[in-house]
């Protein structure tokens, strides 16, 4: 039986849509841009487009292969969720940054908005889904309150098998395990997902016994969500993994035009380029979607993490990088639009609509003798997010702000794996436009060998005096 994302004509019904129109100056006058603008640019857009061939063939970006080499793969973890679903009733994501924001994401854009509290045949016989993705004390013991350790299984998600916030997470639960369980059933409980090779876990894993899936060598942690770190997670909550993949798949052949302006993952890189040297430091992700709400989130890191660079690839200093700030329509239009609307011309706002809901909600007849109620009747709540969403942008684009609309024709699986795919190729691309590395992470990791430093982790004596010799804070300065 041929699956909808077999269907071409279905694929194109489904194609996300990019609206820059109000980025350009015949809307948002000198504040906007010219074609003449984007013209001036074609030697550097050639480069960029030319460096993102050359990087995938080169193995430097692996991430975009992701939606046509992990067959097998796809087929173990639907066949292990098979295995394994009846016996649980909670499945936990032990990860942080993109192995748990990415899940959640997904979670909250594909599933039910209550999908934990409904009882399991709703579910249709999947567990719960938790991402403990915080190491404040508060956190596990909280959630120890709610879980029957005999029907929950724990997916630890590390690459490296070093992330200290997730291991520590991974040596509190494997104790408990073994204290409530036993040390033969505690295997049936945790789930590894981490390199093939490198790294501490694979070693436990292997020497203790559990089930084990392999993130690719060459995909970072940001551009992870479509390998088994996010896909495990989706799966156990009954996700089809496979239209996920068919749909970045989808925007992978949207995002090979070489013409600018037939590419959408290129040209949003690009206008974000070019508004950043506008002096555009601040980059407004605000979906009109609660199933959207955590898009904004895993948008917050890749942007963030990929874009902010001290140095370009010269090595030339820069100090780079655009500031992502998540906001959610319409409730912040309660809260932020006021700044956005009249406050300083250093935002980009990028809206995310959606056609078609999944309800639809009348509005009832109700008090039509008093005016200001009495509009809303014989409406719905549909055509009222989707009205104050245009409403929203028009007052942008009337104080002459940046902004522009990402569109889905709905949310769906295939969907989601395009707007997934589109932003991270939309990342690379302005990477490779600002001359950077938008791969790596080493103001990240000075945080985190920091950390290892203070804990006498061996092999980070020197970073450990570098620390003891910073200087001393001052009582005068604290109130």
């Amino acid at each position: 039986m041929q699956q909808r994302f077999q269907n071409e004509d279905w694929k194109k019904k489904m194609n996300i849509r990019l609206d820059f129109n109000h980025m350009m100056e015949e809307f948002i006058q000198e504040q906007g841009l010219t074609e003449k603008d984007i013209q001036s640019l074609s030697n550097k857009i050639q480069q960029a487009t030319t460096a993102m061939v050359e990087k995938r063939k080169n193995g430097q970006m692996d991430w975009r292969d992701l939606p046509y080499n992990q067959d097998e793969v796809v087929e173990e973890m639907i066949d292990y969720v098979e295995e394994v679903k009846d016996e649980i009733d909670a499945f936990v994501v032990l990860g942080i940054g993109g192995s748990a924001l990415g899940p959640i994401a997904v979670q909250q854009a594909i599933n039910h908005p209550y999908y934990n509290e409904l009882p399991k045949e709703k579910r249709k016989g999947y567990p719960r889904l938790y991402v403990v993705d915080n190491i404040d004390p508060e956190r596990l013991p909280a959630l120890f309150d709610i879980l029957d350790f005999e029907k929950t299984l724990f997916n630890v998600i590390t690459k490296s098998g070093s992330t200290s916030e997730t291991m520590s997470q991974f040596m509190i639960i494997k104790q408990i395990l073994e204290e409530k369980l036993g040390n033969g059933k505690t295997k049936r409980h945790i789930v590894c997902t981490t390199d093939r090779e490198k790294g501490n876990l694979i070693k436990i894993a292997k020497e203790e016994g559990y089930q084990t899936f392999i993130i690719p060598e060459g995909v970072g942690g940001r551009f992870s969500e479509l390998t088994p770190v996010g896909l495990l997670p989706a799966a156990m909550c009954g996700i089809d993994i496979k239209e996920m993949l068919a749909g970045a798949a989808w925007m992978d052949q949207r995002c090979n035009q070489e013409e600018i302006f037939q590419n959408p993952g290129h040209m949003y890189g690009l206008l974000q380029y070019i508004a950043m040297e506008k002096g555009k430091n601040i980059s407004v992700m605000m979906p009109y979607a609660d199933s959207l709400k955590y898009i904004a989130d895993w948008y917050a890191q890749l942007w963030a993490e990929s874009l902010g660079k001290k140095y370009d690839v010269d090595g030339k200093e820069v100090y780079v990088g655009q500031t992502p700030v998540k906001a959610l329509g319409v409730t912040d239009q309660h809260s932020q639009v006021q700044l956005y609307a009249e406050g300083p011309f250093d935002k980009v706002i990028v809206f995310i609509g959606v056609d078609q809901y999944r309800n639809t909600v009348d509005i009832p007849k109700s008090y039509e003798d008093i005016p200001s109620l009495g509009f809303l009747g014989g409406t719905t709540q549909n055509q009222l997010i989707q009205t104050e969403q245009m409403a929203t942008e028009y007052a942008l684009m009337k104080a002459k702000k940046m902004n522009m609309t990402i569109t889905l024709p709905e949310v769906n699986e295939f969907t989601i794996g395009q707007l997934l795919y589109f932003f991270e190729v939309a990342t690379g691309f302005a990477g490779e436009l600002m001359n950077i590395n938008a791969f790596d992470q080493p103001g990240v990791e000075e945080g985190k060998n920091a950390t290892y430093a203070m804990f006498g982790r061996p092999g980070y004596e020197e970073k450990k005096a570098e620390l003891d010799a910073r200087p001393k804070k001052q009582e005068k300065y604290i109130v």
